[in-house]
């Protein structure tokens, strides 16, 4: 099994553990790309858009890194998987 299937399954058991780094990654599988800040400062809110132009606009946590459990879930239905 590849990271990235680890990483799927991790995702879809719900965890309490989940990271910020863990979800840009599967979010990158999945083919978005983190669009770049603007200004001086970009806050903490993070957009993704994919080559279809679907945009997943996130907060990312701080100063944990760890996901909260209503976005993994509104990620996996957002992803369908």
């Amino acid at each position: 099994m590849s990271k990235i299937e680890k990483l799927l399954e991790k995702l879809k058991s719900n965890p309490k553990d989940f990271t910020w780094d863990e979800l840009c990654r599967i979010l990158a599988q999945f083919g978005y790309i983190e669009i770049t800040k603007k200004g001086k400062t970009g806050g903490s809110r993070r957009k993704f858009i994919n080559d279809e132009n679907k945009i997943i606009s996130l907060h990312e946590p701080h100063p944990s890194k760890i996901i909260k459990l209503y976005v993994i879930r509104e990620i996996r239905n957002y992803l369908k998987i």
